[in-house]
């Protein structure tokens, strides 16, 4: 599925969850299947924020502001140069949603796991410096948002995917069928 041009320059998909849920595996599929650019909000940490995941202490709102920020200016920056993107970011509390959205109205995907899982994954995980000491902080900043395509994270790839699109095609229908009114 690739997107309408009329409305491509909007297109924002945010793919979040809790450390070990799958976010960047879906994210860069979801990118591929819409020749979007994909972000993955760890690319942006600072070196201060890595060496704290890296040591298992969780980020608190200080740290993770100015990480946020620099996410949501180029989120806009894509927005405006008419090319849709799918970020990769935990956004595990609705503050921190806001602060990503900025003036867009981005789609959420939020993969639900289960604690137990997200555990054994980023045991099994190398190469990240997120690990498993993490899962606790992670569940415990964790805001489920209510405005969300909610999908199970033990799903496939695959499947996970065709469902994002699905509803991307669903929402993109009724936009059409019932525009907006401004008076």
């Amino acid at each position: 599925m690739k997107p309408d041009p009329s409305t491509q320059a909007s297109l924002c998909i945010i793919v979040m969850g809790v450390a070990g849920s799958g976010k960047t595996t879906l994210a860069r599929e979801v990118a591929r299947a819409l020749d979007a650019a994909f972000l993955d909000a760890d690319d942006f940490h600072p070196p201060a924020n890595i060496e704290k995941i890296t040591r298992g202490i969780g980020l608190d709102d200080q740290d993770r502001l100015p990480w946020l920020e620099s996410i949501s200016r180029t989120i806009a920056a894509r927005r405006n140069a008419a090319r849709p993107v799918v970020l990769a970011c935990s956004a595990l509390k609705e503050s921190y949603r806001k602060i990503l959205a900025g003036e867009g109205k981005p789609t959420w995907v939020f993969l639900d796991i289960p604690r137990s899982s997200a555990a054994a994954r980023l045991a099994a995980r190398s190469g990240h410096f997120a690990g498993a000491a993490l899962v606790e902080s992670q569940f415990a900043d964790l805001q489920e948002p209510r405005d969300a395509l909610r999908l199970d994270a033990h799903l496939p790839v695959e499947s996970l995917t065709a469902t994002v699109l699905e509803h991307l095609r669903n929402t993109s229908a009724q936009e059409i069928a019932s525009p907006s009114v401004e008076g």
